[in-house]
């Protein structure tokens, strides 16, 4: 009998939780647990100490790179021999109180405890509930959309996955990417000298945001000096309970006009919508907690999409690279109240390549690399099963050449970028996107605003072509500081993804894609001259990379998008591209001698 969806998104809870406190908490002591029927099993055995108990998790799946797949569970308290079998959950929540024990956040611990545990909670009901809608689906879809509503175990590297503080389940049924729901856009009526905005294409942001309600804009009953702002209609009901917009609904500089054109989607961000006949897509603020923080544009954040915009088509990047396309944010626009930084009707305009058929085959490196649903293969096995029909052996071979095709489109093209111009981007799982339309990788998309990491290295270069990028917070970085966030971002994220996804799925062994993945490193490092040969090598070379500290964020209880420049988001963690440069080498000497 298949395990229930409850069983399965309490064994996913834990996975993510557990790698998270493999990670950045105590990678545990190896161990071998012997089973009741007389094999043994390898594990990792945790010592609780402020809870005087030992917790041995069973690896099924290993993985050099990527997230440890977890069996069985044992307990003992640490005055007694036996192993009893322990569920998930409370594995977790030893695990969690030992956690909070080791970080030592003083007396706000308790109650921060209690929140992380509700966000957790919270996150199992939803990847149940989303198990049980995935159960009723036959067959995959394979458009862009399809991929983005895959999505149903979430970051696995995060301990709160699926939690979505202030969405209801109703309402997420409408506004999730999951379900498809489909809805249209809550439209306001602002006088034009109330609203900000800039645009880098000719079509200004006014009328890019027309554009989005497609035929309905012809028919808005705009008065002579109003702006039509579209909106999210959860953002839009959130925002007429604010005073600062309730005091200028009375005075009727803002009026809600009611709902307008097509229906759009949710993509896998929730707060990004999509329609596959609108030359746009839109990413609003939305009321809404996911992960590590509260989903808000930030003033800033719009101006770099444009100062990004601008710069990259001076540049010339995309023409000299037909395998990659970074997929701009090019305008912006929103209602300007004095004495507040936002008003949150902040609105990023992005561009929608994908339709007109070119939404076919475009997946996120999220939803390839996920974790598959029970009984069934991932998105990336079946993918090679299609290419590859002819065995385990013929699909091994095309998981190599699809592994090197891949580079070519996502790390070729993001490190020469990073090595001409010194700008490096924040390419994890869900903002990169593949086009696997024949099975094969054939280009790469780079998409969201909030990703720009511009070298100090690079200043006077940069600031050359785009003068405004040295007025906009957050966007320059020391040069080691942007060697370390791509190494996350592109590497540990997302290609050490790709490499642990065919080693769950034993298509093809991460040892041999880690070489490839090194072995393309040092020969790019060998013919780049500028910041790109610096962060290649120290990605071969490094005995440590950067990774993500999604656990310690979220025991803090610490908004990532409002902690300054996010340094303490981030931790060190230890090099596989080294380890296995110093395995091949003793194996050289050994040969030799």
């Amino acid at each position: 009998m298949p395990p229930s969806s409850q069983a399965v998104a309490e064994a996913a809870a834990f996975r993510s939780f557990a790698n998270g406190y493999l990670r950045e908490i105590d990678p545990g002591i190896p161990v071998r647990h012997t089973l009741p029927d007389g094999p043994t099993a390898g594990c990792v055995e945790w010592n609780l100490r402020s809870r005087r108990l030992a917790i041995r998790a069973e690896i099924r799946s290993p993985s050099l790179c990527g997230a440890q797949g977890f069996g069985r569970l044992w307990t003992r308290h640490l005055h007694e021999p036996r192993w009893r079998d322990v569920p998930p959950m409370h594995a977790l929540q030893d695990l969690l109180g030992e956690a909070y024990a080791r970080v030592g956040l003083g007396e706000a611990a308790r109650t921060q405890e209690l929140e992380l545990l509700g966000r957790i909670l919270d996150s199992y009901r939803e990847t149940a509930r989303q198990l049980d809608l995935a159960a009723r689906e036959t067959g995959e879809d394979t458009s862009f959309i399809g991929a983005e509503r895959a999505l149903v175990f979430g970051h696995w590297l995060h301990p709160t996955p699926k939690s979505r503080q202030g969405l209801s389940i109703w309402q997420a049924r409408a506004y999730g990417p999951e379900e498809a729901g489909g809805f249209r856009l809550a439209v306001f009526a602002v006088d034009a000298a109330r609203v900000r905005h800039d645009s880098a294409v000719r079509r200004s942001a006014p009328e890019i945001a027309l554009d989005l309600l497609g035929a309905d804009a012809a028919s808005l009953p705009l008065r002579p000096g109003e702006i039509a702002l579209p909106m999210h209609p959860l953002q839009a009901d959130a925002l007429m309970l604010e005073p600062h917009v309730s005091a200028m609904v009375e005075a009727r500089h803002v009026r809600r006009l009611g709902d307008f054109g097509p229906r759009y989607t949710a993509t896998s961000s929730l707060r990004t919508v999509y329609a596959p006949d609108s030359p746009w897509m839109a990413k609003f603020s939305l009321p809404v907690t996911l992960t590590n923080s509260l989903r808000l544009n930030r003033f800033a954040e719009l101006e770099a999409g444009v100062a990004m915009a601008r710069l990259l088509a001076l540049n010339r990047f995309g023409t000299c690279h037909s395998t990659f396309r970074i997929v701009s944010d090019p305008a912006y626009l929103t209602l300007h109240c004095p004495g507040r930084a936002e008003s949150g009707f902040e609105t990023v305009l992005r561009e929608n390549p994908f339709r007109g058929g070119a939404e076919r085959g475009v997946a996120t490196l999220a939803a390839l690399t996920a974790e598959p649903l029970p009984g069934r293969a991932s998105r990336l096995e079946a993918l090679l099963r299609r290419v590859a029909p002819g065995g385990v052996s013929a699909r091994a071979h095309a998981a190599r050449a699809w592994f090197g095709l891949y580079l070519d489109c996502m790390l070729e093209p993001i490190v020469a970028l990073y090595d001409a111009h010194g700008i490096a981007l924040e390419a994890h799982q869900q903002n990169a996107l593949l086009d696997v339309a024949t099975g094969w990788p054939r280009r790469g998309y780079y998409r969201d605003n909030q990703g720009f990491y511009l070298s100090e290295a690079a200043r006077p270069r940069l600031l050359r072509q785009a003068p405004e990028t040295a007025t906009i917070a957050g966007l320059y970085f020391p040069e080691s500081e942007v060697n370390r966030r791509l190494g996350y971002y592109l590497v540990v994220n997302q290609i050490f993804s790709v490499i642990a996804r065919m080693g769950h799925d034993e298509i093809l062994p991460e040892a041999i894609l880690l070489d490839d993945l090194a072995a393309r490193l040092e020969a790019m490092a060998r013919r780049m001259t500028g910041a790109g040969r610096t962060f290649a090598r120290s990605v071969v070379e490094g005995s440590t990379l950067c990774t993500k500290a999604n656990l310690r964020v979220r025991l803090a209880d610490r908004d990532e998008l409002a902690s300054g420049d996010g340094t303490d988001n981030y931790r060190d963690m230890a090099n596989p591209l080294r380890a296995r440069a110093m395995l091949r080498s003793e194996a050289g000497r050994a040969l030799a001698s």
